[in-house]
């Protein structure tokens, strides 16, 4: 897939929860090898839109597409196997496994659907690929540590290290630099950005600066609907997304 053509792709998609429209009509394309964030106010239905995204609901209404294939509605284990990845907002590390076990759990697990009777020891080059992993997101020095032990954004860190063991074509994070200070975000935020040049990234936040500096494409949403999209730029300037934030720590 080549930078800048389509990795995802929603149409019109909408979700309801009994009475209650979470999300209405949102259509939005993702495009290869880009940063995307979706951005807006709490309440504007970021995280209904990014568990459609993921497969952890399927939509009321509309269709998700990922390099051109309808995917709307498989389970969540299918979207993994396709080449999507994710990071939810509260996270998901095995805090009494070492920071080096938690990647190689998750790498074990990828090659172990094919492989499923050998034991850990005969599958070969689990433990490399898990230093390479860990190398990428600055945890080398961390390896031998309990994930429990770890910082926030380290676990956060530890985190994306688990999803990038299936070598994932598209990483969906869901506001990961929630609770994390300052100096953690930075280095987050600079991750993210380093490994949008080499898949294609989308970030959900509500922190309307905080992503500005490293998209390369801003969706906004508001209400459960798509309020503008654009350049950071092109979204910087637009008036209704400065009426949407006025008063808003962002």
């Amino acid at each position: 897939m080549t930078a800048g053509g389509a990795a995802l792709r929603a149409e019109g998609l909408g979700k309801s929860f009994g009475g209650f429209r979470a999300l209405s009509g949102v259509s939005a394309e993702f495009r290869a090898g880009l940063l995307t964030s979706v951005i807006g106010p709490n309440g504007a239905g970021k995280s209904t839109f990014f568990n459609l995204l993921t497969g952890a609901f399927p939509p009321s209404e509309g269709r998700i597409l990922f390099g051109g294939r309808d995917i709307t509605g498989l389970p969540q284990h299918r979207f993994a196997r396709l080449g999507i990845a994710k990071s939810f907002q509260i996270t998901a590390v095995f805090p009494r496994l070492s920071v080096a076990e938690n990647v190689r759990v998750a790498a074990q697990a990828l090659v172990s659907r094919l492989d499923f009777w050998s034991h850990r020891a005969r599958l070969r080059g689990l433990e490399e690929r898990s230093a390479a992993l860990l190398a990428r997101v600055g945890l080398s020095h961390r390896a031998r540590r309990a994930a429990g032990e770890l910082a926030h954004g380290e676990q956060r860190a530890l985190e994306v290290a688990m999803a990038l063991a299936a070598d994932p074509a598209l990483l969906l994070l869901d506001e990961p630099t929630a609770g994390m200070s300052p100096e953690e975000t930075r280095g987050f935020m600079d991750l993210a950005r380093a490994l949008a040049g080499e898949r294609t990234v989308v970030l959900v936040e509500h922190k309307m600066k905080l992503v500005m500096g490293i998209s390369d494409r801003v969706l906004v949403l508001h209400h459960g609907e798509l309020l503008a999209e654009g350049t950071p730029a092109e979204i910087r300037a637009d008036e209704r997304v400065r009426r949407v934030y006025l008063g808003q720590r962002a």
